[in-house]
């Protein structure tokens, strides 16, 4: 090989070249990341957050934009603000020369999970502080986005005698129970829960189910209605919590 002049020649430019392109490479990778070149001036959200609040969005900022307008790590920061209570997604674009744009998409809460957080209204658990009032969810993990679709199925078939759930629950052993804002209790098993909830909504006009207007407060007119009979239904009444 080395009687070879022409390969000889052919390495050294090979390797000459290699050099000169690891050399423009150092030098761009310098030049791109200066603080000075391109420095990010600004940071400004598209629309003002409803719930989300703009002192950990400022604090979360400082902390996460470093680099200029060229190396900010966007994903990083996109990471960071979809952790804060509310925010479901965040978008992030550069705006040549100097700024980013920051747009929020929040939860919507739809009920609340087990006591101990919140469901939006795609059906996903997530954390944060609320004193609206709205339904309760019971269930197990894995089951928020299938309770939050009967939530909505159920909601619709009780709206013609308007009542509302305010409670739903799921139970381990995927039986169904409704607890209506007319103070009654709904159970619905584990199967052909939509025909079973037609069924009380079709005998409920009609029935002694409802609960009189003079139950006081004090001492309630709770009524437990088992809709798991293939013909019929039994209705169970009790007093305090059921």
């Amino acid at each position: 090989m080395w009687d070879n002049a022409s390969l000889l020649r052919s390495i050294a430019s090979a390797l000459f070249f290699c050099s000169v392109v690891l050399v423009l490479y150092g030098m761009v990778h310098y030049v791109v990341h200066l603080p000075q070149l391109l420095p990010i001036k600004t940071v400004r959200l598209v629309a003002v957050p409803g719930r989300v609040v703009a002192g950990d969005v400022q604090a979360m900022v400082r902390q996460d934009v470093q680099g200029n307008f060229l190396t900010v790590d966007i994903d990083k920061l996109r990471r960071s603000l979809e952790k804060l209570p509310w925010v479901r997604n965040v978008s992030i674009r550069r705006e040549f020369p100097s700024s980013l744009a920051l747009s929020f998409e929040e939860h919507q809460p739809l009920a609340r999970w087990n006591d101990v957080a919140l469901v939006n209204q795609q059906g996903e658990v997530f954390s944060a502080e609320t004193r609206q009032e709205l339904p309760r969810f019971t269930g197990y993990e894995g089951t928020s986005a299938e309770v939050s679709q009967q939530y909505a199925k159920f909601s619709g078939q009780l709206a013609v005698l308007n009542l509302q759930v305010m409670q739903l629950a799921l139970s381990p052993r995927h039986a169904w129970k409704l607890y209506l804002s007319n103070n009654m209790v709904v159970e619905l098993g584990r199967e052909a829960m939509g025909q079973r909830l037609a069924r009380f909504v079709s005998v409920y006009p009609y029935s002694l189910l409802q609960v009189p207007q003079e139950a006081s407060a004090q001492e309630p007119a709770l009524q437990v209605v088992d809709m798991r009979y293939r013909d019929g239904f039994a209705v169970k009444k009790r007093h305090g919590n059921v």
